[in-house]
């Protein structure tokens, strides 16, 4: 059997070598509240076909995105992408070996992932970006973990608009690494002062544009007050399509921006998997997670492609390495590079104008419903909105009108007293007629 299944012998072993009494140990950092105390509700055994039949029972208990007028946001935003992505992706040349160690047998991946770093570098206005991480998430904490590195400090200051979870990403990278986090109260209006926040103890100040609740920020004060101390500023996007409208942060004075790729070419996928997008100077280059790809001529002059830095503990001691995420989203940077590279500049621009054109209209005929006051005074193709009702109640009651209408700010930030909040976003997916049956939905449910 090429599977041989452990003994009790073998795992009393190997937990008394690595100093473990018992497997729960194991979890001990997890907290208790959020560990399973029985198995998942699910039958034990069923054939292939059976399965089959579970979960598909269960999935249809979902609304499709795709079957309704959808309006959901935060984070996660549905795009149209060309059936060309989907086919591209499966192309030969780009199915080498999903690590590119030998570049003569993976010169199709080496040469997306250098094109996927050339157009991350110019969305984000800044010299030099890596070859994608896990998630924005993920790609905003090893963002703070970098700063520290460089600027030998050990704390970090969250805007109160930086999306909830990328926050909560943060707090648990620093909480295991002894550092200090200091997260600014819920900034619903975009008002809150980060400039006071920083001193000389400060390693970098996490903004998000558009913030969490879609409202634009001009980051360059922010920069310069942070420069003085000394510190960093990392600029934080979960929209990339924003980026084909609004100034890049690097024009603002981000010294490293990080954010989320998945609105260009890739599909909602229940949450994942996604794709980080991560840039920053080139003289901070050395201490940037990741692997970075660069351009060569090999022994006969030929362009090619190979790694060129790869400081992870993948490829070197654990201790030197700048980061513990051992890979990159690698289809998902390709289907961004191919849907990028169909849109090119003036499509990308394009497609931008018309998000924040059609937001526009979504928030002018919300506004005339009777118990809907939108609160944001800039946005991009997100806003919030205060209801006369509770946020969360009123979603589920347009779902059962079919209509997915939005992101109760409470289930972001639950116990933070923002319970009338409804975060709305609309894309180049919504029509007139989404945007007429949202509004007499919601008339009816307030």
């Amino acid at each position: 059997m090429r599977y041989l299944p452990l003994s009790d012998t073998d795992r009393t072993e190997m937990l008394a070598r690595i100093g473990v009494g018992q497997v729960d140990d194991l979890f001990a950092d997890v907290p208790s509240d959020r560990l399973l105390r029985e198995p998942v509700d699910l039958p034990r055994r069923r054939g292939e076909l059976e399965v089959e039949r579970i979960l598909g029972r269960m999935a249809a208990r979902n609304i499709p995105a795709s079957s309704v007028p959808f309006f959901v946001g935060a984070g996660a935003y549905k795009h149209h992408v060309p059936a060309t992505v989907d086919h591209l992706i499966q192309r030969s040349e780009f199915l080498t070996s999903y690590t590119p160690y030998q570049p003569e047998i993976a010169q199709g991946t080496l040469q997306y992932l250098f094109e996927f770093q050339t157009q991350v570098a110019r969305l984000t206005g800044m010299e030099v970006a890596n070859a994608s991480m896990y998630d924005g998430s993920t790609g905003t904490g090893e963002a703070v973990l970098m700063a520290h590195r460089l600027t030998k400090r050990r704390k970090a200051i969250l805007s109160g608009a930086l999306h909830p979870h990328y926050a909560a990403v943060v707090r648990t990278l620093s909480d295991m690494a002894g550092d200090e986090v200091v997260t600014l109260p819920a900034d619903v209006s975009a008002t809150e002062d980060l400039a006071a926040s920083i001193d000389d103890t400060v390693s970098c100040v996490v903004v998000q544009t558009p913030d969490a609740f879609g409202n634009l920020r001009d980051l360059s004060a922010i920069a310069e007050a942070a420069h003085r101390h000394g510190a960093l500023l990392i600029a934080v996007f979960t929209e990339a399509v924003s980026l084909g409208l609004v100034r890049a942060p690097g024009a603002m004075g981000a010294d490293i921006v990080v954010g989320e790729g998945q609105s260009i070419g890739n599909a909602l996928n229940f949450g994942g998997p996604y794709v980080g997008l991560f840039a920053t100077r080139s003289r901070f280059v050395r201490q940037m997670p990741g692997r970075l790809c660069g351009e060569t001529v090999d022994a006969d002059g030929q362009r090619g492609f190979v790694l060129t830095l790869s400081t992870r503990e993948q490829h070197i001691r654990r201790d030197k390495a700048t980061s513990n995420i051992c890979t990159n989203s690698g289809l998902c940077s390709l289907a961004f590079t191919i849907h990028m590279t169909l849109l090119g500049e003036a499509g990308l621009r394009r497609l931008a104008r018309i998000n924040h054109a059609n937001t526009v209209k979504l928030a002018g005929i919300l506004a005339a419903v009777p118990g809907v006051e939108v609160l944001n005074k800039s946005f991009f193709n997100e806003f919030t909105v205060r209801l006369r009702r509770p946020a969360a109640e009123t979603v589920e009651r347009l779902a059962e009108r079919g209509i997915l209408g939005g992101v109760p700010v409470s289930r972001l930030l639950p116990g933070a007293g923002l319970d009338d909040l409804l975060l709305l976003a609309s894309t180049e997916v919504n029509t007139d007629d989404d945007r007429a049956a949202l509004a007499a939905a919601l008339e009816d449910v307030l």
